[in-house]
């Protein structure tokens, strides 16, 4: 069964393009990134999804339920965490859950607590005298607290460290195998590789490739930056080497194919530096699809 399913979904803001034409299917039970620079489309995508925007034309459903006539029921069963967080700031956190779990059947109480001390969150401090990383928990918890059936992110790291991302996406496959289905949104290519079985990547708008993991990891390029003696290194004889740039005796490129022959070319000169690290997205975009 497919969980989330747009066909040719479109909306536009006056005569400003938001989406066009984005068509996509979430099975159950998995985790699927939705990648782009940003500006792409994501939050657009997700706020019409819920029924937070009024789409212009096509059709998207969660659950088998049209997004729009039936968004009640849907949002019953669908946990949110927007990609920024605003809050009634004289609230304390623990009163502000209390009443966001209101709005579901059952006693959430303990749930709130279990997730708070999972995130380290201080659930009696009020929310104008929280950090952004403490919102951004707030409303980590206020997502997760019903035990959705299904789990939407959009940019859901921003403002944690990275102590408490490792622990925020152990939570998240913990709740994807107890049985919920994410929808997981990104700029960050290497947090949807680690996360989701497949992806799609969203450009100016509309949908540019739906890929699993396996593809999209024999697809990946590296962003190569070299420090040469002497300047001279000839990127453009490398196989598998795109948008090459040089100032001075500094090199850059993107590389796709086997990193080890790629090491065994580069030990054959005299290097004062190397760095080969994952480019952004707006990199890969140029590469692939430009």
């Amino acid at each position: 069964m497919n969980v989330i399913e747009t066909r040719m979904l479109t909306k536009y803001y006056g005569k400003s393009r938001g989406i066009e034409n984005v068509s996509f299917h979430v099975r159950e039970g998995e985790i699927f990134g939705f990648v782009g620079p940003n500006g792409a489309g994501k939050s657009t995508t997700i706020r019409t999804l819920l029924s937070l925007v009024r789409k212009t034309s096509g059709e998207a459903s969660i659950v088998g339920l049209d997004c729009e006539k039936c968004s009640k029921e849907i949002l019953r069963q669908v946990g949110y965490l927007p990609s920024e967080v605003f809050y009634y700031e004289k609230m304390r956190a623990i009163d502000l859950l209390k009443y966001s779990a209101s709005f579901y059947p059952g006693d959430h109480l303990e749930r709130i607590r279990e997730l708070a001390q999972r995130l380290e969150l201080d659930l009696n401090k009020r929310i104008e005298d929280m950090s952004l990383g403490n919102k951004k928990k707030v409303g980590i918890v206020q997502g997760l607290l019903h035990c959705p059936r299904l789990i939407i992110l959009d940019e859901p790291t921003s403002g944690l460290d990275p102590l408490m991302q490792r622990t925020f996406f152990e939570m998240i496959r913990e709740e994807n195998e107890r049985g919920a289905t994410v929808l997981f949104s990104s700029h960050i290519l290497g947090e949807v590789q680690r996360m989701c079985h497949r992806v799609a990547i969203i450009k100016n708008g509309s949908i540019v490739a739906v890929q699993n993991m396996q593809e999209l990891r024999e697809n990946a390029c590296k962003k190569v930056t070299l420090t040469v003696r002497g300047g001279c290194f000839d990127a453009a004889a490398l196989p598998g080497a795109a948008n090459i740039a040089q100032i001075g005796n500094e090199v850059s490129f993107l590389y796709r194919g086997d990193c080890n022959a790629l090491i065994q070319i580069l030990a054959g000169y005299s290097l004062d530096n190397v760095e080969i690290s994952e480019p952004s997205l707006e990199e890969i975009f140029l590469h692939y699809y430009a």
